[in-house]
């Protein structure tokens, strides 16, 4: 089947590879990278990614679910695999069966995991002030008794920092108080003489802001993709980081419109004057937002577009008045360059009034993923691995 016949993702696997760089000498040595693929890799492909980071001697990835991770098993990932969220204990088998790690989200759930009989290897979350998941780091006691629960192969554990994004002078300091607390549960394990541990701190932001805190690994999500959440933010170190993702999709049809006309549902644009549309394969459906009805462009020939009239689930519009050389069946840009002319994510996230990581984890599942290396673009066919070229 042709793969770019509508809607597709164009993965640069030798931006990805560039940025796993950018972030192994900031890391110095000193921690490991564990890639966050969950949400599909934040709407890249997680079974792509993870292949490509792998290839690039990444070892530890983590994910949102046991589905997902046993995606990653299935299509062929060796590397050590954490679940960041809650598991069933009906589904535990299915843990040791694709030999995945598993967060230990509470006390209360390190009794189910202990009646549950069977050793699985686990990581302990640690709520330093977050409050979201773990074991409250105040509760020491706590923590260490489920050290003693033999059907626990503790490999690690790990926190998460809430509001390390911010330069804000209190949220520096929330941070700062966090990490200390993180330590002191570090310190307190080494002195009651446990120590064959990784612990995990810092994700993509904590390592740009805050890497001297860095511990044995580092959870690196949205920056792997060569990207920040928000358009604005700034961090205190700037690695030369690529964009690993474009969005394109077809015209399907270009026709002209008279003054007065309505476009779409609702008929929410009315053309003042004569204008030239068109009609884009790509809709809600792929992950769109719909309130970029009548706000936002896409690229067409080098040239901005503006979207007019509303997203349907499958389709949308655009004007192309004035922009040279339009005929069905060309490329549209989304996400990515056109000409000399750029659409980021975080510019689609800005006019979508959300974050980065929003609207690329809710790209679904309809627009194929290819990868593009050098001089041709592959894609991953199913979840064996194997990689066949696109003409």
């Amino acid at each position: 089947m042709y793969k770019m016949g509508r809607t597709w993702i164009e993965l640069s696997g030798e931006n990805l590879i560039w940025n796993v760089k950018q972030f192994n000498k900031i890391l110095g040595g000193r921690s490991q990278i564990m890639a966050a693929v969950k949400a599909n890799a934040y709407g890249h492909g997680a079974v792509e990614v993870s292949h490509i980071l792998e290839e690039a001697g990444v070892e530890d990835f983590c994910v949102a679910s046991l589905e997902e991770g046993i995606q990653l098993r299935q299509s062929g990932i060796k590397g050590r695999v954490l679940v960041l969220g809650y598991t069933h204990p009906k589904a535990f088998v299915e843990l040791l069966r694709y030999d995945l790690t598993q967060t230990v989200v509470d006390a209360a759930y390190a009794e189910k995991l202990k009646q549950y009989g069977k050793k699985i290897k686990v990581h302990i979350e640690i709520d330093t002030g977050m409050h979201r998941l773990g074991e409250r780091f105040e509760r020491f006691e706590d923590i260490l008794a489920m050290w003693q629960i033999d059907s626990l192969e503790i490999t690690g554990f790990f926190s998460h920092l809430c509001v390390a994004d911010s330069n804000a002078e209190t949220d520096r300091d929330y941070t700062l108080w966090q990490i200390r607390n993180f330590s002191q549960v570090t310190a307190k394990l080494k002195a009651a003489g446990i120590s064959n541990f990784k612990a995990h701190l810092l994700s993509s932001y904590g390592v740009l802001n805050y890497p001297e805190y860095c511990f044995d690994y580092a959870r690196i999500g949205i920056a792997l993709y060569g990207i920040l959440s928000n358009e604005t933010d700034t961090t205190r170190l700037k690695p030369d980081l690529r964009p690993v993702l474009t969005l394109k999709t077809r015209i399907q049809s270009v026709r002209d419109l008279k003054a007065g006309e309505g476009v779409g549902y609702g008929l929410t644009y009315t053309a003042s004057c004569p204008r030239t549309i068109a009609s884009l394969s790509i809709g809600y459906a792929d992950g769109i937002p719909r309130n970029l009805s009548n706000h936002g462009w896409v690229l067409v020939n080098g040239f901005r577009a503006p979207i007019i009239g509303r997203i349907c689930m499958d389709q949308m519009m655009v004007d192309i008045t004035g922009i040279p050389g339009v005929l069905t069946g060309e490329t549209a840009v989304l996400i990515g360059k056109s000409g000399k002319e750029e659409i980021t994510a975080a510019m689609f996230a800005c006019w979508s009034g959300t974050i980065t990581n929003e609207v690329l984890s809710r790209l679904g599942s309809r627009p194929e993923r290819l990868i593009r290396r050098p001089g041709t673009i592959r894609y991953m066919d199913g979840y064996l691995g194997s990689r066949k070229a696109v003409r």
